[in-house]
């Protein structure tokens, strides 16, 4: 399966949650409602992935989550606020980079229309099958 392959399957399942549950709840709710639709597709899913800075060589564990990291190769930040900021989109792209990982998907369930608050981020992204 190719990475754009599993974003739109991603994106497929958020799509299917929101439309459950509509805007309005919590992002942990959300988290675990996508990671159940995602294993149902039988995807492997790490919720509150850790995520370690290396700083001096010494692996560190400073409290970094991805709230979901699917097949190992795609992270899913899970919002549920008013509008995305672009410290979202940095700490997508922060994670991205220290687990050294192409890319994210960042999702803000609160929105009314869910395509209006997915953003795809990517970090030295190549096409590949995976």
């Amino acid at each position: 399966m190719k990475i754009n392959d599993l974003t739109f399957t991603i994106i497929g399942a958020a799509m299917k949650v929101h439309r459950t549950l509509g805007p309005g709840l919590l992002e942990s709710a959300y988290r675990i409602c996508l990671a159940y639709e995602l294993q149902k597709l039988g995807l492997k899913v790490e919720q509150e992935k850790p995520i370690p800075v290396v700083y001096e060589g010494v692996k560190l564990e400073c409290g970094l989550r991805a709230d979901l990291l699917v097949a190992g190769l795609v992270i899913v930040e899970c919002k549920a606020k008013e509008k995305l900021h672009p410290v979202d989109v940095a700490q997508v792209m922060s994670h991205l980079r220290l687990l050294n990982l192409q890319v994210g998907l960042l999702i803000n369930f609160h929105e009314i229309v869910l395509k209006d608050g997915i953003q795809r981020v990517a970090n030295n992204y190549q096409e590949e099958d995976v």
